[in-house]
């Protein structure tokens, strides 16, 4: 860990405990295991950070993240590739889609290739809220991520992208 950087809480009391349970198992791989607990950590954080943001507008984070994957859609998407692209169960992206459409930010239509499947599109609504949002997100993130530079965070994302990669290929 670089000597530098500020501790955060969460790193010591993850630290600590597995301090004891490297102590208790030998072999035991605390490093993976910190990146683990890490991650979870720092999912868990952008979620409630991000929930916290997007009450003021009036949706979930999770609402926003779907409204965000239709925004990085030219025609729209299906509810199963909402739910790959928003890495959400199916079962959600379904309950998801339904609160979005109560709101009028989406809309929901056969699609002209195939009758049988659906798309969900962003309504002129939605594509509206997105603009609205878009600021307070940007600087929320940049402040997240203050004190990381660019070359750390390009190393990270390939880190991470190995580490999916792994994740994804394991049986």
């Amino acid at each position: 860990m670089d000597k530098h950087a500020p501790v955060a809480k969460g790193y010591a009391s993850i630290n600590d405990k597995l301090a004891i349970s490297s102590a208790r198992h030998p072999g035991f791989p605390r490093d993976q295991a910190m990146l683990a607990r890490l991650i979870k950590l720092v999912h868990k954080l952008f979620c409630d950070h991000g929930n916290q943001l997007m009450r003021e507008y009036g949706i979930s984070h999770p609402e926003y993240n779907v409204l965000m994957m239709l925004d990085g859609s030219e025609q729209g998407l299906s509810p199963s590739e909402i739910s790959e692209a928003a890495s959400e169960k199916s079962s959600n992206v379904t309950r998801l889609i339904d609160q979005l459409l109560a709101k009028g930010l989406v809309s929901r239509e056969p699609s002209e290739a195939d009758r049988r499947k659906l798309v969900v599109r962003l309504s002129a609504d939605g594509e509206r809220l997105i603009e609205q949002v878009m600021p307070a997100v940007m600087v929320q993130l940049q402040q997240f991520f203050q004190g990381v530079d660019g070359a750390e965070l390009r190393q990270t994302e390939k880190v991470l992208t190995r580490i999916l990669a792994g994740l994804e290929n394991h049986p």
